[in-house]
């Protein structure tokens, strides 16, 4: 029997947002058919902003944070899931509008939740997380609108944060040179590039970004997690036929720019989405991640793993951009 657990927890006080380690019950969580014993959990940009208060990403407070859990299955009313059963979960709006996996114990809808697939283990699958998991979509969907390695090299904004990481990692192993646009220039980043992959190395901080319509074309397609005025640059300077996949917004969420490069030179805008999606594609893409698209480089992304007491140390580091790779949460380890 369950009876209280530690958990970080985000509250609201007045009109600040406060994270805050604590024991709570099973009562406490949010709706669901199954509850899992957490083994480990992870770091994402969203889980930095919603403990250190910097942005409201919960919906009604106070929530668990974490975006992402893999554990193992304690109790569940849907047939589907039996006690030992060892899982995942990532998105479905956990750790938002939903309790999330930083804490010992989670309960979620069952629709969440996914087996964990043959070929990753459960510290493994959270070294890739949402993170690795909107990289891996991302390589789906270009690649699904015809983005092939002759067209050129794919740009990756961001490319020392998680998504990035990965997408580095995954495009070069399915033959497309990468070309790492970043504003971390010091020798550590750069090694850190050179080892997921990068064929190349841009300083975004001395990248001429242009003011026209339409640049001279240099990439064949893009993996995009700044937004604002870096992806408008990507929209005029993508050749004919490649996509830009986007992914976030730690730039700006606008996008300034004209229908030209799109009608002009066929340039395809796709948004990337992980948090719902239609169940089948998750399942698809969490198997190819556990067997052909499996990063060789995924124990140098997952650069740490801390304890539940480390986080909201880490979030800070995370918000501050003096992180590389992934952070992995141990809570409960492998079983």
């Amino acid at each position: 029997m369950i009876a209280t657990f530690k958990a970080l927890r985000v509250h609201q006080v007045d009109k600040a947002f406060q994270g805050r380690l604590e024991r709570i019950q099973l009562s406490d969580l949010s709706a669901g058919e199954v509850v899992i014993r957490v083994a480990y959990s992870c770091l994402n940009y969203k889980d930095a902003l919603a403990v250190t208060g910097k942005s409201r990403i919960m919906r009604s407070m106070p929530r668990v944070a974490g975006i992402d859990l893999s554990g193992v299955v304690e109790s569940s009313s849907d047939a589907q899931y039996l006690p030992g059963d060892k899982v995942l979960v990532t998105g479905c709006n956990i750790g938002e509008l939903l309790d999330g996996g930083l804490a010992e114990f989670a309960r979620v809808p069952a629709a969440a939740v996914v087996p964990l697939p043959r070929g990753l283990s459960l510290s493994e699958v959270m070294a890739l997380g949402t993170a690795g998991f909107t990289a891996g979509i991302a390589l789906r969907r270009m690649l699904e609108n015809h983005q092939a390695p002759e067209q050129g090299p794919i740009a990756v904004t961001g490319p020392t944060g998680g998504v990035g990481s990965v997408a580095i990692s995954l495009f070069k192993k399915q033959g497309f040179t990468v070309a790492a646009i970043t504003g971390k220039t010091t020798p550590e980043s750069e090694k850190y590039l050179r080892m997921l992959g990068a064929d190349e190395i841009v300083d975004r901080n001395s990248l001429d970004l242009g003011s026209k319509p339409m640049e001279t074309a240099r990439w064949g397609g893009a993996v995009d997690n700044l937004g604002g005025d870096t992806l408008a640059y990507l929209t005029r300077t993508v050749k004919p036929w490649g996509n830009i996949g986007s992914v976030g917004l730690a730039q700006n969420f606008s996008l300034n720019t004209t229908v030209m490069p799109f009608i002009l030179r066929g340039v395809s805008l796709l948004g990337i989405h992980s948090v719902e999606m239609p169940r089948a594609w998750r399942l698809q893409i969490w198997q190819r991640l556990a067997t052909d698209w499996k990063p060789a480089q995924l124990k140098d992304i997952a650069g740490r793993t801390i304890s539940l007491e480390q986080v909201p140390q880490a979030c800070a580091e995370l918000i501050a951009g003096q992180v590389l790779g992934r952070t992995i949460v141990r809570i409960g380890g492998e079983p």
